[in-house]
């Protein structure tokens, strides 16, 4: 009994070695008839300690260091007598001498804890990394940010916009506040930050207009002008609260912006895609504001500087209804370099744009545009050329895992956007889309170009920068006639418009019909002129104008 009472912390049971039977049914137990070598067969000690005799013990998978097992567990070990069956604790010896007995020699260099049973991926990856891996890991992240900052989203503060952001901010207070209907018209050419002034200003002055309901609506995402009535009802009342069917929708609509209830603030962004035949959507609209007991303020932006003057002549003759004017200028030289290095200042760390770069960039896009915008997608392309060609020249070289710190110490730094990268980008911007790949216009198709002189000379003439398919091949059709050289119908003129849209130089919005096909310019009309006023036929079909 000794023996037997030892402590339940540490208990080893011996099997005695003496002979089992193996259990069967009675049906299958050997008779005395049965031959000698079938009965009583004394068993081996592996097939004593089997699985059919430890059937109701709990086997521990061995060899397993990520699960901890309970306390009073059964561990199995090997010992030299045999197997035998051990009951202790998690934490015991006789545990730790069964995991290390199962475990590399890699394995068991140090004590085993929680949560270091394997190196962290992330730390191992980072240790196999060369300098000159590291090196190129931070250059990468530098390309990265200053790509982001040079996005054209609306910033946190506009640059050069503080005269006409002071106007805009007193026109809304004036108004709004006080309650007195109203309406400005903001125009300059595309990129001179109309929109973002107007956005900017309304989310700064929000907490003093109290319970206004402010309306924005990008009138490009419209499908027809008489489309902004509905999506101005929406935005008042709910989605689909007012039926927008019927000719007298307007008239329901003014009805609820001359009702009891707080002012409405109404800003309209590209605001010449209004226009229709009688332009009575944009008239309509003007004159919301003077309408008794009205309470919509209207501001309205567009690219056009006359358009109140030259599409809405019929509001000369009412001057209550006349809206007031603000226009933004294109940006200089100088705004344009404050623009893009107020950007790189947000990126800490070594600067990648390099300052002459930048003044060429600005030189250029100042002098034929004034478009911020477009300045910094040519600086953020440029970051991203030389961001590809240290991609590919670190790809190219051999690895170079035998390299002393030394050496990875004199590695080259970060490579920065210079001149030659500007100018790869500029020409990609205003040169080659009048030209063909081999660098030279004389495989410009001729039909293309004359397409492209009545596109200019229309939209010189109407001051309108769309262009109706079925007018478009009018004057196309003339130009020929009066240059005694050979046309093609609307349907082939509609195919050259496609070509001339694969190559960036006009932009298409289809329609149903192909006559009402709206093509527009999609680069300056003054680099159009400067790349086809070098031919004599071109030349001359520009200077003489329309027929």
């Amino acid at each position: 009994m000794s023996a037997l009472c030892r402590s339940r912390s540490q208990t080893t049971i011996d099997f005695p070695k003496k002979k089992f039977h193996r259990c069967r049914p009675e049906s299958q137990k050997t008779s005395p008839e049965s031959p000698p070598r079938e009965r009583n067969l004394p068993l081996s000690p592996r097939k004593r300690l089997g699985v059919e005799n430890l059937c109701n013990v709990p086997q521990p998978l061995q060899c397993s260091p990520t699960k901890r097992k309970k306390e009073n567990q059964p561990i199995v070990r090997s010992s030299p007598r045999g197997r035998k069956l051990e009951f202790g604790a998690a934490g015991s010896p006789e545990k730790h001498e069964a995991l290390a007995a199962c475990k590399s020699p890699e394995r068991t260099a140090g004590p085993l804890r929680k949560g270091a049973e394997t190196p962290s991926s992330e730390n191992f990856l980072r240790a196999l990394k060369s300098p000159v891996a590291r090196n190129l890991e931070q250059q990468g992240s530098c390309y990265q940010q200053i790509k982001q900052v040079l996005n054209t989203t609306i910033p946190e503060r506009l640059l050069a916009r503080e005269n006409e952001t002071e106007a805009i901010s007193q026109f809304i207070l004036n108004h709004v506040c006080e309650e007195k209907p109203g309406s400005l018209y903001i125009s300059g050419p595309p990129g001179t930050g109309k929109t973002a002034c107007v956005e900017r200003t309304i989310e700064d002055v929000k907490r003093k207009l109290g319970a206004t309901v402010i309306i924005s609506i990008n009138c490009m995402s419209l499908r027809n002008s008489q489309a902004i009535f509905c999506s101005i009802a929406d935005h008042l009342v709910g989605k689909g609260k007012l039926k927008c069917a019927g000719k007298d929708f307007p008239k329901k609509l003014e009805k609820k912006l001359t009702s009891t209830g707080p002012m409405v603030l109404l800003m309209l962004d590209e605001m010449d895609q209004l226009e229709s035949k009688a332009q009575d959507v944009l008239y309509r609209l003007f004159e919301w504001p003077w309408l008794n007991n009205s309470r919509l303020v209207l501001i309205g932006i567009a690219n056009a500087l006359d358009l109140t003057d030259r599409i809405l002549p019929r509001l000369q003759a009412r001057p209550k209804c006349k809206p007031q004017l603000l226009n933004f200028a294109p940006y200089t030289r100088e705004q344009i370099v404050a623009i893009v290095q107020d950007r790189q200042n947000q990126v800490s760390g070594e600067k990648v744009l390099d300052p002459v770069a930048i003044q060429f960039c600005a030189c250029k896009v100042s002098s034929v545009s004034g478009d911020a915008r477009k300045a910094l997608d040519m600086c953020r392309r440029a970051v991203e050329i030389v961001e590809s060609n240290v991609r590919s020249q670190t790809a190219a070289k051999p690895a170079l895992e035998s390299e002393s710190p030394v050496k990875a110490a004199q590695s080259p730094g970060l490579k920065k956007v210079g001149l030659l990268h500007i100018s790869q980008v500029i020409s990609e911007v205003y040169g080659d889309r009048m030209k063909s790949s081999s660098g030279s216009d004389e495989s410009f198709p001729l039909q293309q170009k004359l397409l492209v002189c009545s596109l200019l000379l229309l939209t010189r003439q109407s001051k309108v920068k769309e262009v109706m398919l079925g007018k478009l091949h009018d004057t196309y059709s003339k130009v020929c006639r009066k240059h005694q050289m050979s046309g093609v119908d609307q349907s082939e003129c509609l195919s050259l418009c496609s070509l001339l849209e694969s190559r960036g130089i006009v932009l298409l919005k289809r329609s149903k019909e192909a006559r009402l096909t709206k093509v527009a310019l999609k680069i300056e009309e003054r680099d159009v002129e400067h790349a086809l006023h070098d031919k004599a036929l071109m030349g001359s079909i520009l200077q003489r104008g329309l027929p």
